[in-house]
């Protein structure tokens, strides 16, 4: 494939729910588990993915939330513990495919405390990155998509998006691009070859 659009979460770095979850609850902001918990993606956590907020309003609203005095550092460092690392194998796949003339592209819905967080392990990585919360657009509406091609200069059949999220993938695939579902973690790295 030409060109591949990767997603971050369950496919670049992994989730690791209850590390954050003990984190919020340690400063005392257990009522955010819920959210983490369920994967839910809505309200302040939605709008941050947005950009709609900022990361200080964020941590406002967790507080607000949860009654807790926690400072913007605590639930900044609760809210980035759910995301592992980025492994030295899926890194080796991407310098793999970009070796073999694979143009490397990633679309995320993020926010900037997560991308402070995890985003400098994938420096020189992609040729270009696209985060919910700079487009101010979010997966899986259509309309990411189709600006992230624009952007790109890429055609849509000449194009791979690979994600965990089964809805990101159907939107991907309505705009005529390719896709892999990707289940667990690491299936790309054995499934996906230039």
């Amino acid at each position: 494939m030409k060109n591949i659009i990767f997603d971050l979460g369950g496919v670049l770095v992994g989730f690791d729910r209850q590390r954050s979850i003990d984190a919020f609850e340690r400063i005392g902001c257990g009522k955010v588990a819920d959210y983490i918990r369920d994967h839910r993606t809505e309200d302040l956590f939605y709008r941050i993915e947005l950009g709609e907020i900022s990361t200080h309003d964020f941590c406002e609203e967790v507080r607000q939330m949860t009654a807790t005095n926690a400072d913007d550092g605590a639930i900044i460092h609760a809210w980035n513990v759910l995301l592992t690392p980025v492994t030295e194998n899926r890194l080796q796949r991407l310098r793999e495919l970009r070796e073999k003339g694979a143009r490397l592209f990633l679309l995320s819905n993020t926010n900037d405390m997560h991308w402070q967080y995890c985003g400098h392990q994938l420096d020189g990585c992609f040729e270009r990155v696209f985060l919910s919360y700079e487009m101010r657009l979010a997966k899986p509406d259509t309309a990411i998509f189709a600006e992230v091609l624009r952007q790109a200069d890429i055609d849509a059949h000449d194009t791979l998006f690979i994600d965990d999220n089964a809805d990101n993938i159907a939107a991907a695939a309505s705009l005529g691009i390719k896709t892999f579902h990707n289940q667990n973690i690491d299936d790309w790295t054995l499934a996906i070859d230039n």
